[in-house]
């Protein structure tokens, strides 16, 4: 296994890391719009949200030598699926060609009261 960091994304807040690489594959932990400058959660738009977290998984996947276009697999966790639509229509724009497999829930709570959490699976 081998630990996934950079500087362009925001750090972990907890006991784990932004992302593993292992067997040819990187395990992105569950992103939440934070602004990588201020480390603040980004207020606004679900859609404004999705771009933020989209990019800063970009940028993670970039430190680990890949890309958004290896995603295999997503994770979506939403705290109001009314929303989704407009979260679909964000997040699609990150992908040309085929999209990966995903999977979007709605939850109750995530942490520090976020509106929206992106995981993913990607091949190294």
């Amino acid at each position: 296994m081998e630990k996934i960091a950079t500087n362009n994304a925001p750090a972990a807040v907890g006991p784990y890391c932004q992302a593993i690489k292992s067997n040819g594959f990187i395990f992105v932990s569950g992103q939440l719009p934070i602004d990588t400058g201020s480390g603040k959660l980004l207020e606004g738009s679900i859609a404004d949200q999705t771009d933020c977290i989209m990019n800063n998984i970009s940028e993670i996947l970039r430190e680990a030598g890949s890309g958004l276009h290896k995603i295999v697999k997503t994770t979506i966790l939403a705290k109001d699926l009314t929303k989704f639509q407009e979260i679909n229509e964000a997040y699609g724009r990150f992908f040309k060609g085929t999209p990966p497999a995903r999977a979007c829930c709605q939850v109750a709570e995530l942490p520090k009261n976020a509106e929206l959490e992106i995981e993913v699976i990607c091949e190294a």
